[in-house]
């Protein structure tokens, strides 16, 4: 059998007596045997077939776990009939056999894996159910305590929430809403041209605005603006364990963390909603009076007659309700994440998700409990 020059010096093939030996010397390491790892492998598996050849380790100076191995898958994971092996080696390679071998993956097609998966989608379902209700009750335990002790109640959290969810978020839903009232009275006036029924566009801008478009275009702004902030802010808190740190000094997560946020929103929201509606109404009048010629005094003036005052309160509870819905889903979703960054991506962009989701589903029960309300003339 050839051998390859470059490795007499790891090992020697010789016949003595009728018995072929093959003695390996050198260092049998991993920093020795990088350059010819990949053609020893190659050349001491061929001599490894020879179930005859009587193997001499005793000239091996070190040797390491990349030699060790190597040899090993060599001998296909099974030791040579005939073997000499120093005592500190023999022992290297009874621990190589007292470990168990890993074995492949069995490879099966789960026939039931929709039922399996609908199954996981519906205990992680209830288990959000459940953390969301645990969370209610925890904050309802909590504001009796506040109402029994307003010394206590955390004004400056829920001034700081005021803030930064209601007036910061003004300029974004300012420019949504003026845009949207623009597209909605341009399209309409189109349709309502060819009937000749112009004047019906302040119907239809006041009630469809004031109504649905307001709340919903602020409840999901605000749900992917505030919501996803909110859930940030608590899973990095969970991040740099300053949640642990707030439970070793025995500060309360729902009283100090929570409840000024779900508050916050909870009057931020409507104050929102009638923003974002009176900015709508006015982007819907200027497309009025470049398509139509509808005057802006027209317009102010016909609007409180034309659009019953229920509809402007259905949008602002929808906006109270809105706004601690989004509240308690980011928060729950906050206090959920791990400690890992990983988590954090996850964990708020589930909850935004999840926020908007249930804004369109309270928009949706608001229109079936109240569809007599606001919709005709007292």
């Amino acid at each position: 059998m050839h051998t390859d020059q470059t490795l007499i010096k790891w090992y020697q093939l010789s016949n003595e007596q009728g018995t072929q030996r093959i003695a390996l010397a050198g260092n049998y390491t991993l920093a020795a045997l990088e350059p010819v790892m990949e053609t020893l492998a190659d050349e001491l598996t061929q001599q490894a077939a020879n179930a005859d050849l009587h193997w001499d380790l005793t000239g091996i100076q070190q040797l390491d776990t990349a030699g060790m191995m190597m040899l090993w898958h060599a001998w296909k994971a099974q030791r040579p009939k005939q073997l000499q092996l120093r005592t500190e080696h023999e022992k290297m390679f009874e621990r190589l056999e007292q470990s168990p071998i890993p074995q492949p993956a069995t490879q099966y097609t789960d026939i039931l894996w929709p039922i399996t998966s609908l199954g996981r989608l519906a205990l992680l379902l209830w288990q959000h159910t459940v953390g969301l209700i645990t969370l209610i009750g925890q904050l309802l335990i909590d504001a009796v305590y506040l109402i029994r002790h307003p010394v206590y109640i955390p004004w400056r959290e829920i001034s700081a929430n005021l803030f930064r969810t209601g007036a910061q978020a003004l300029g974004i839903t300012a420019l949504v809403g003026f845009l949207i009232g623009i597209v909605l009275s341009y399209l309409s006036s189109k349709q309502l041209q060819l009937f000749g029924a112009d004047i019906f566009i302040i119907n239809i801008l006041g009630i469809s605005i004031t109504r649905e478009l307001g709340p919903m275009l602020a409840a999901i702004l605000v749900a992917g603006r505030s919501g996803s902030s909110m859930t940030a802010q608590l899973g990095v808190m969970r991040v740099t364990q300053e949640l642990d740190a707030l439970t070793v000094m025995g500060i309360s997560h729902s009283q100090r963390l929570v409840l000024p946020k779900i508050v916050g929103l909870g009057i931020a929201m409507p104050l929102l909603v009638m923003w974002t509606s009176t900015m709508a109404l006015l982007g819907g009048m200027v497309a009025a009076e470049l398509q139509l010629g509808l005057s802006y005094q027209y317009f102010i003036t016909a609007l409180p007659d034309t659009v019953p005052i229920g509809n402007l309160w259905l949008g602002l509870g929808k906006g109270v309700v809105c706004g601690m819905v989004i509240a308690l889903i980011a928060c729950h979703f906050g206090l959920r994440i791990k400690p890992n960054t990983e988590s954090l991506g996850e964990g708020t962009t589930t909850s935004v998700v999840t926020a908007i989701t249930m804004v369109i589903i309270v928009d949706a029960i608001f229109a079936v409990i109240f569809s007599d309300v606001g919709l005709t003339q007292q």
